[in-house]
């Protein structure tokens, strides 16, 4: 069994401009992640040929809050309209909206009513990809490290979520990276999560930089994915260790090696 092999081009070839780093990833034979949508050219990035795999699928809100989780879906369809034009198909959400990598506005606990309010609203978003053709993932986080303050972010949360609200159009963004940091026992999750799954990302730790720069078996990883049937998409969203475009090539030999 192959994956497609997708890199997000917001952590890599960093000294060049967005419209050649996506190139050059292209060049290089693999898929494109690109996190925010709003800010870029989209009609330029279509025009690279690249192929998308994943973006951001909101704006503002948060999906647990009753109060903002109307901004989340209002938001998401217009994530769906910049869709479009890159032929993306696979929206990433977060349990809350994140600023800068950071919570904006950080809660240290845990609701019932955060968890109806997001599995409500995520039934609302499933519709949404439905009619549109599009997947919205949530991605699991670690509030140890990278995001402290966003409740419900832990692997064994988001999958909670994904699974209770039962949509085909909902699904996990499974991010490894964060799993590691916040829970560990990576392959028995990636067992778990199966049928779940939407997307898998891959950085290693600690660093954050790409396979075989940390303490993660990604070979043994790969494996387990194949036990389970996946032959869906694996995101390298991970720094590059070394510097410049040579140090990100060497990163994308060691992704592609890690899982070929």
């Amino acid at each position: 069994m192959s994956f497609q092999l997708a890199v997000c081009s917001e952590m890599v070839f960093q000294d060049m401009p967005i419209l050649d780093r996506v190139r050059r990833i292209d060049d290089l034979g693999f898929a494109v992640e690109i996190w925010s949508w709003h800010d870029k050219d989209l009609a330029a990035l279509a025009a690279t040929g690249a192929v998308f795999t994943s973006m951001t699928g909101y704006l503002h809100g948060d999906l647990i809050d009753p109060a903002t989780c109307g901004e989340v879906v209002r938001t998401a369809e217009l994530s769906i309209k910049a869709a479009e034009t890159l032929g993306v198909t696979r929206l990433n959400l977060h349990t809350a909206e994140l600023v800068d990598g950071q919570a904006a506005r950080a809660r240290q606990r845990s609701t019932g009513r955060m968890w109806l309010t997001a599995a409500r609203t995520l039934e609302r978003l499933g519709e949404l990809g439905a009619a549109a053709g599009v997947t919205f993932c949530v991605e699991n986080l670690n509030t140890i490290v990278d995001h402290p303050g966003v409740p419900l972010a832990r692997a064994k949360d988001t999958l909670a979520l994904v699974e209770g609200v039962g949509h085909p159009n909902v699904k996990m963004m499974l991010d490894l990276y964060h799993a590691q940091i916040g829970e560990g026992n990576l392959i028995e999750l990636v067992h778990r999560c199966s049928d779940a799954i939407g997307e898998v990302q891959v950085a290693d730790v600690p660093g954050r930089c790409e396979p075989g720069t940390g303490e993660i078996n990604y070979a043994a990883i790969a494996a387990a994915l194949r036990d389970i049937g996946y032959t869906g998409t694996v995101g390298m969203e991970a720094w590059a260790a070394g510097a410049g475009t040579a140090g990100s090539e060497a990163a994308l030999a060691a992704f592609r090696a890690a899982f070929t």
